[in-house]
């Protein structure tokens, strides 16, 4: 099912729609400021096995995850004050920044060395999303699972993954470019994957 919405102003209804769909174990797809993702409830591990099964990933390789906003990131990682005004400065907005992870976390979403990949998009649908259900949700690109090319529109996800999914959220044309990664971990600034998000404060 597609469900369209609005990307500026997210109806409440579906919002909450959306939210139910989570909270009862749904795996959904929904814009963000970089590409459409791929989500569910963070503390579902049937929901998230699922995924790792949708994009054919070895467990190894932990998916990041959206907050919505620095006060939720603070939850879910240990926040520094350095990594909290670098956060601060730049989100919402296209980054993954890598933390240590909380106890909150759920052990299938931490790395070995205990790290998590936080996002808090610039994107209305998705902080809304997330909101709404009270906790994270993961956070993944849609990918074609034979080729590992990315799909743009809520057609092409219908497409190759519909048969896998919940629920489609239309929420237009996004960026198309992927989110910049950065490491925060011991207050050491690391660019790990160059995006959309300007990386040039922290390149030396």
């Amino acid at each position: 099912m597609i469900l369209e919405m609005n990307s500026q102003h997210p109806e409440p209804r579906k919002i909450k729609q959306v939210a139910e769909i989570l909270a009862n174990g749904g795996v959904i797809a929904y814009p963000t400021d970089t590409y459409y993702g791929i989500g569910c409830d963070l503390f579902n591990k049937e929901s998230i096995e699922k995924i790792y099964q949708l994009k054919r990933r070895s467990a190894q390789q932990p998916f990041s995850f959206i907050c919505s906003d620095l006060k939720n990131i603070s939850e879910y990682a240990q926040v520094t004050n350095y990594a909290y005004k670098t956060m601060k400065r730049l989100l919402p907005g296209p980054y993954t920044f890598i933390l240590e992870g909380s106890r909150l976390v759920p052990k299938i979403m931490l790395t070995k060395r205990r790290t998590v990949g936080i996002r808090v998009p610039d994107h209305e649908i998705c902080l809304a999303i997330v909101q709404e259900l009270g906790h994270p949700i993961i956070s993944t690109s849609a990918t074609d699972p034979e080729t590992s090319s990315i799909l743009e529109t809520p057609q092409e996800i219908k497409a190759k993954l519909g048969h896998a999914l919940d629920l489609i959220i239309d929420g237009g044309i996004v960026n198309g470019k992927p989110s910049s990664v950065i490491s925060l971990i011991d207050d050491t600034p690391e660019v790990l994957r160059e995006g959309a998000g300007d990386v040039a404060a922290f390149q030396v």
